[in-house]
């Protein structure tokens, strides 16, 4: 059995070097344990401190291209080196590498087939800006319920990945993977758990994935508008067209009731028009809502076709 613990970096010179000496090369349930770099672009001496640290296996990309981009060439790698399992932690030591062997156990157990760590679980992440705290835990809330299923942190890097895991997951997005991952192995009925972890954020030390507050909340919208969307698409398009088609009809009556009484149009011509148009919009939601279902449906065989593939090509 063979476990590749995978470490995505960008500049990260200073601190990479810790985090692979930190990182157990002994577990319980591998007989072999290899570190994996995945450097995306760095402009510092990343690759070389990560050799001398005593990385087993070094990827670069010639030019950054973002966290999701890095997680897929991460997940590439070690299918390549044909492992048996994946942990990914990040290069600026917040997490501690010691807990690595906890996040095995259950994919080793067969009680999970990813495990992320929870930095809400024992208490908040220390110096963790409050905004993020509050943004994680309320999309991690509104996924959970639209997906039925227990979220207790969609935003954090550091999990484990059991093969099958890693050759189901539909890995799309460029800019970021970690909600995107979670949310595709939930509505793969893979089994998603989280064990709660300290970590420790580091007030002098600028993100590298969120640049300022306003993206963040931006990000955070975006995915929770996109989840929606992709895994209840009757709901997304279907729930607005009922109501519009309602709005329609309420308009419609009290118009009729009026005209009836009155025998005339004025001055409510502006609202009969309205409730066309309300109506004309409705309609339509509901035929896109049946083409998103469609389209769902039509992915999932795609991703089937893609798992196969990947399987023969990544054969032990």
């Amino acid at each position: 059995m063979r476990l590749i613990v995978n470490i995505p970096a960008y500049n990260e010179e200073e601190t990479i070097s810790e985090v692979i000496k930190k990182v157990p090369r002994h577990i319980n349930g591998f007989s072999e344990v290899k570190i994996q770099v995945v450097d995306d672009g760095s402009r510092d001496k990343t690759v070389e401190v990560s050799k001398e640290a005593g990385a087993d296996i070094v990827v670069s990309h010639v030019r950054n291209q973002g966290v999701g981009a890095t997680f897929r060439t991460a997940v590439e790698s070690a299918l390549e080196h044909k492992a048996d399992a994946f942990v990914n932690i990040d290069a600026d030591g917040q997490f501690p590498a010691s807990d690595i062997p906890k996040f095995t156990e259950l994919i080793l157990a067969g009680k999970a087939d990813m495990v992320v760590a929870s930095r809400f679980g024992i208490k908040s992440a220390k110096n963790m800006p409050w905004i993020k705290n509050w943004l994680n835990r309320l999309a991690a809330g509104i996924i959970g319920k639209f997906l039925r299923y227990k979220i207790d942190d969609l935003t954090c890097g550091f999990r484990a990945l059991s093969r099958e895991t890693m050759l189901r997951l539909n890995l799309a997005y460029r800019f970021t993977y970690t909600q995107e991952t979670i949310i595709d192995a939930i509505s793969k009925n893979l089994i998603v758990k989280w064990i709660p972890v300290e970590v420790t954020y580091f007030e002098d030390r600028e993100s590298k994935v969120v640049k300022s507050v306003s993206k963040f909340i931006f990000q955070s919208f975006m995915i929770i508008l996109r989840t929606v969307r992709d895994a209840r698409p009757l709901v997304f398009f279907g729930v607005p067209g009922v109501v519009l088609v309602a709005m329609a009809f309420s308009i419609g009556i009290a118009f009729s009731i009026y005209y009836f009484s009155h025998f005339k149009v004025s001055p409510f011509r502006t609202w009969l028009a309205l409730a066309g148009v309300l109506l004309l919009v409705g309609i339509q939601l509901f035929v896109f809502a049946l083409i998103a279902d469609m389209i769902k449906t039509n992915r999932k065989l795609t991703e089937d076709q893609t798992y196969f593939l990947k399987k023969e090509k990544y054969k032990k």
